[in-house]
């Protein structure tokens, strides 16, 4: 198995960090652990030390008495510096707790105690799981600093919603169960290892065919003019990215998308909804998962021209329009067992959450990220979006304002949420896919 660092910095969470320490030893792996000073109020380095049957450290300047090895390995003979010998040897390095301030030093390359030193000596994968105050999470500097180690190649766990520390407190913040923890450090290490021996890199959706429709449809009144959205494809895009990184063979329908394609996906370019419709029903076959981000007209021009219509030519007062198809519910219709079909609702103003359930219902969908575009700075053009996932099987996330590209986490977790309990939910009365679907996998949570 693996040799596993687990860095614990201050926090009543740190707490949790006992347990996923037990889980990974359970599971095979040798374990050591560093601790800030600040944990060993909440946690002692004894239970650490019991649990991994190694020593733990907490400062640069002490010895450490296995000299760097992991458990179940022999100590060299001389004494290595242990800030680098113990994560020079780490397969993995998760940092569970990682609090705010851990947060910020690690972004910005400090190094003023054994656990950043190590973070920032680190040449294996490094993963992050903040745990702090709802308000904290959710401070601009904050979700800045996990944009930067994100940028830089360190994989965020993201925090669970629910009770928290403070009394009568609920929100973003809760650290990940720890066999989520330990869970994730798992497909990191079997990424790694794939990409150590020369092949293909592999992750949680490793030969999962994902196909994402992105952008906005437009349907030509004239060879000059159209109907159609301000859809950018940024969502669509930041999904693919992900998608791609989680070991996943993609394939974007983009509509309208003037972005450069991502690296390491199959990209179809369509213009008009009848486009994207034949497009999304000939790979729909190929696809085992299926993520509609388009924004799809509702209507077109009944009789478009071929040439630009003129103003003193006698151009038509009124434009007849007619309904174009509804793309989600025909393919879900078509789908087969075991695929994951997912849609995204734009709504605008009061009763949002409800349109989204009743599409959600409607349309046969296992899962709908749902979005208010009447905020201001979020949805169509924008870098940045504040939605609500909302499955089948009862789940709601709230998914509070931040980057697409972490949007995109939440939606792709979900995903592989609903691909583990099964190839698709169980039938329930709110339609082939909807309602209570496993009583077991039924809980709220908030990002």
């Amino acid at each position: 198995m693996a040799r596993l660092l687990l860095g614990v910095s201050g926090g009543i969470a740190a707490y949790k960090a006992l347990e996923t320490a037990r889980l990974a030893v359970k599971a095979g792996h040798a374990v050591r652990v560093i601790q800030t000073p600040t944990s060993e109020r909440f946690v002692g380095a004894a239970s650490f030390q019991a649990l991994t049957g190694a020593p733990v450290l907490t400062s640069e300047f002490e010895p450490d008495p296995a000299r760097g090895s992991y458990p179940g390995e022999p100590p060299p003979a001389r004494a290595p510096i242990s800030h680098l010998a113990l994560v020079a040897r780490a397969e993995l390095y998760l940092i569970a707790p990682a609090s705010a301030n851990t947060l910020a030093k690690l972004a910005h390359g400090h190094a003023d105690n054994l656990l950043s030193s190590a973070a920032l000596a680190a040449p294996c994968p490094v993963a992050v799981a903040p745990a702090m105050n709802n308000r904290m999470y959710a401070h601009p500097a904050t979700q800045a600093n996990l944009e930067l180690l994100a940028a830089r190649g360190v994989t965020v766990i993201r925090p669970d919603d629910g009770e928290l520390a403070s009394h009568d407190e609920y929100g973003i913040g809760r650290l990940s169960s720890p066999a989520a923890l330990l869970a994730a450090c798992e497909s990191l290490l079997s990424a790694d290892l794939a990409g150590a021996e020369g092949v293909a890199p592999r992750g949680p959706l490793s030969g999962v065919r994902v196909l994402v429709s992105a952008g906005g449809t437009r349907e030509p009144i004239d060879s000059v003019r159209f109907i159609g959205n301000r859809s950018s494809g940024r969502m669509g895009f930041a999904l693919a990215t992900e998608a791609v990184r989680r070991g996943a063979e993609v394939t974007v329908v983009a509509a309208n998308v003037g972005l450069d394609s991502p690296a390491g996906l199959s990209r179809l370019d369509v213009n008009t909804a009848a486009e994207l419709e034949a497009v999304c029903a000939r790979e729909l076959e190929a696809s085992d998962v299926v993520l509609m981000t388009a924004a799809v007209a509702d209507f077109r021009p009944a009789r478009p021209v071929e040439h630009k219509l003129k103003k003193d030519s006698g151009a038509p007062a009124t434009l007849e329009l007619e309904p174009t198809a509804d793309i989600l519910a025909g393919l879900t219709a078509r789908r087969r067992p075991g695929q994951v079909i997912v849609g995204f609702a734009a709504e605008h103003g009061a009763g949002t959450l409800e349109h989204g359930r009743d599409k959600l219902a409607r349309k046969a969908l296992d899962a709908i990220v749902v979005n208010d575009i009447s905020r201001p700075g979020v949805g169509f053009e924008a870098a940045e979006n504040a939605v609500t996932i909302l499955t089948a099987d009862g789940v709601r996330r709230d998914v509070q304002r931040t980057s697409k590209r972490l949007i995109a986490h939440a939606v792709l977790d979900e995903v592989q949420r609903l691909r583990a309990i099964g190839e698709s939910p169980t039938p329930t009365t709110n339609g082939p896919h909807g309602g209570a679907a496993r009583a077991g996998a039924r809980s709220a949570a908030r990002v």
